[in-house]
């Protein structure tokens, strides 16, 4: 999308939006937007789990499992886990670094797990502090950024598995994403958004969230022009310019939003009140029930498919595998 001032015919649609309630689907209407194509059974997982990731190659979702201390790899084409990771504490976050066949776990307690093929055995663990969160991967160079502890984002060459650098600021880092040499980082801690100069290691803007709080998860525009955010407090989807942090556009939004992704057009959030919201620019789409306290997901593009961590609460954990129409 090219960032430009709202026209005022579309900021009037984008108020109707707000107001009107959005269409509500179960995932087995064939008229939803989303479809549940199968869903992945976990018998012994217990309370919260975090976030997911994908190895495309061999066709395995990894799943971090805070409650558990436990990570599991699904293989994908049989539904079953083939593999499970015990004894972390609070594992959070998860990447697949395609180049090297590893495995990258963040976890609660402030280390960060490295684990290599055939077996997933550990070959790695650095310390950072506390509170390792989100991981991401810079597309220049293939090096890992971990969000973590009270205002940190650190870089790891996963060659050496050597922290190569810190960028520090003030409360925890939620979502971020990468573009080139910037990062956008969520900061509800601090009520802000930042963007950060990587390369040059400083923060070269702060925007205030104002009203809106508790922002969580985060997209990136293709063209890298702006961000898609979700705040829980009000329940929120705004659209912020990455050059100014002028908020765009905002509409209403499904509660406990926690994973959001943006595909052709559409912009998908998985929400812990139950549903996954289907968004376009004039507003939701579609609503669809998914399950209370599903708020974790992964969107796969090259698979069409949007994975959703249900957690144990009156059925058994699982995951739900969702094909998102073209």
């Amino acid at each position: 999308m090219v960032v430009r001032k709202l026209a005022p015919i579309a900021l009037l649609l984008l108020a109707s939006a707000c107001g009107a309630a959005p269409p509500s689907f179960k995932a087995t209407d064939p008229h939803s937007p989303l479809l549940l194509d199968r869903t992945i059974p976990f018998p012994d997982a217990n309370g919260r789990i975090d976030h997911l990731a994908i190895d495309l190659t061999g066709l395995r979702l990894f799943v971090a499992e805070v409650a558990n201390g436990t990570v599991d790899a699904i293989d994908l084409r049989s539904g079953k886990i083939v593999h499970r990771i015990k004894g972390l504490k609070e594992p959070q976050g998860a990447a697949w670094l395609p180049a090297e066949g590893e495995l990258v776990i963040a976890c609660g307690d402030g280390s960060v797990h490295f684990y290599g093929q055939p077996d997933l055995r550990e070959i790695a663990t650095l310390p950072l502090g506390d509170d390792a969160d989100n991981v991401r991967v810079d597309a220049r160079n293939g090096q890992v950024v971990v969000g973590y502890g009270s205002g940190g984002l650190a870089t790891i060459d996963p060659k050496t598995h050597a922290i190569v650098g810190r960028i520090l600021f003030k409360g925890h880092p939620e979502g971020f994403r990468l573009t080139g040499g910037r990062a956008f980082v969520n900061v509800p801690d601090d009520g802000a958004i930042l963007a950060i100069d990587r390369d040059r290691g400083a923060v070269i803007a702060r925007w205030s969230t104002g009203a809106h709080r508790l922002n969580f998860p985060m997209a990136l525009e293709p063209d890298g022009r702006s961000i898609v955010i979700a705040y829980r407090l009000p329940a929120t989807l705004a659209r912020i310019d990455t050059a100014s942090g002028t908020t765009i556009a905002s509409m209403r939004l499904c509660g406990d939003s926690d994973d959001l992704f943006i595909d052709a057009g559409r912009t998908i959030v998985v929400c812990g009140a139950g549903h996954v919201d289907v968004v376009r620019a004039t507003g939701i789409e579609a609503r669809v029930e998914t399950a209370p306290g599903a708020r974790t997901g992964l969107f796969v593009p090259e698979l069409r498919e949007l994975f959703v961590a249900v957690p144990a609460r009156a059925k058994p954990a699982a995951i739900w595998v969702m094909k998102l129409a073209r």
